[in-house]
């Protein structure tokens, strides 16, 4: 067993980033949401202070934590691993490393005074913390032949599938960002949320580069009716962001989409389709299960720091429904324009 004097805890350099990618690569822990790329995204286009902590031992890097403090002023200040994120919270090789990390997490918190720590995980590695399990992941193992990914969807969602191919629609892959915004801003919109500044979008283009695709539906007459910002990690697919038009639904658009993002993944060799999170009781929710995704829930952990409680910053809190109702009776161009600066204290 390694001491803690085998350690050394360090903040992660600009120039180091590829050396932090590489521990992504290879440590199992690991999501996509781990590498340094976002640390550039978070600062850059939310003006958030980043802190990526790295264990090192030997000169090896054996465990991450990239970390975010999110100073709100309208819902306090947190930091959090990591905000915008499904997943986060250290990704290491070995519990030592994992106890390193934690303890310089909380020490940072502290100094900062914030409200609260909070780490976003798959599974439990603080017992003693609070505990929402507001939120699950939906991941499903992708098989290498199209005709067996079609039949394991469920017959309803085929039919649907079927039926949105006969009425003409196709999908394009490797669409602009200027195509995916406005179905994408339609669609927040229509839920009550505020949207992200098309120029994150960008960022992450940019940033992920052939690690990042964006799926558009055509109708038959070539416009489009839904599309989705695509993450690969090593042999998974992760459409991430979505949007449609308010005629999707007629048009069976998204299960025609999401049938075309499971085809275009595996030809492109990905074995896992990583269906992001939804909210319990909510339609997304729903939808994934009527497609054969079971539910598997996330930890996402809080440590109190000057907080008296852990705040629900989520649509499913009963303070926020008329805010909601109110937001879809905004026009959309005010809402776009508005909503990225409250989107960014949310994380």
């Amino acid at each position: 067993m390694n001491s803690r004097a085998d350690l050394d805890v360090k903040e992660l350099a600009s120039a180091d980033g590829a050396r932090w990618n590489a521990f992504v690569d290879r440590c199992s822990e690991a999501t996509f949401f781990h590498r340094a790329e976002w640390r550039e995204i978070i600062e850059s286009v939310f003006h958030h202070r980043t802190h990526y902590l790295y264990a090192e031992r030997a000169g090896d890097i054996v465990g991450i934590l990239p970390l975010a403090h999110v100073a709100s002023w309208l819902f306090g200040s947190s930091l959090t691993s990591l905000p915008f994120c499904v997943y986060g919270g250290a990704a290491v090789v070995d519990a030592t490393a994992r106890a390193a990390l934690h303890r310089r997490a909380r020490e940072l918190a502290s100094s900062l005074r914030v409200g609260h720590l909070e780490f976003r995980n798959r599974e439990v590695t603080e017992p003693g913390w609070q505990h929402r399990d507001l939120y699950a992941t939906f991941r499903k193992p992708l098989l290498p032949e199209p005709d067996a990914n079609f039949e394991a969807i469920p017959s309803k969602r085929r039919n649907m599938v079927r039926r949105a191919a006969k009425a003409g629609l196709r999908a394009v892959v490797d669409d602009p960002v200027e195509r995916f915004f406005p179905l994408y801003a339609d669609n927040v919109h229509r839920h009550g949320t505020p949207p992200f500044p098309r120029h994150y979008f960008r960022a992450l283009a940019d940033a992920f580069g052939r690690d990042h695709e964006i799926l558009t539906v055509l109708d038959v007459a070539g416009s489009a009716v839904a599309s989705a910002f695509l993450f690969y990690f090593r042999d998974e697919i992760i459409p991430y962001y979505v949007g449609d038009c308010i005629e999707a639904r007629n048009l069976a658009a998204n299960d025609f989409m999401y049938w075309e993002i499971i085809r275009h993944g595996a030809a492109r060799g990905c074995r896992t389709f990583d269906w992001s999170r939804s909210k319990k009781g909510t339609g997304s929710w729903d939808f994934k299960k009527n497609w054969g995704f079971e539910p598997q829930p996330l930890h996402y952990e809080y440590l109190l720091i000057d907080g008296k409680h852990v705040p629900e910053h989520n649509p499913l809190n009963p303070r926020y429904r008329l805010l909601i109702k109110l937001w879809q009776r905004l026009p959309l161009p005010l809402v776009n324009r508005i909503g990225p600066l409250i989107v960014r204290n949310l994380g």
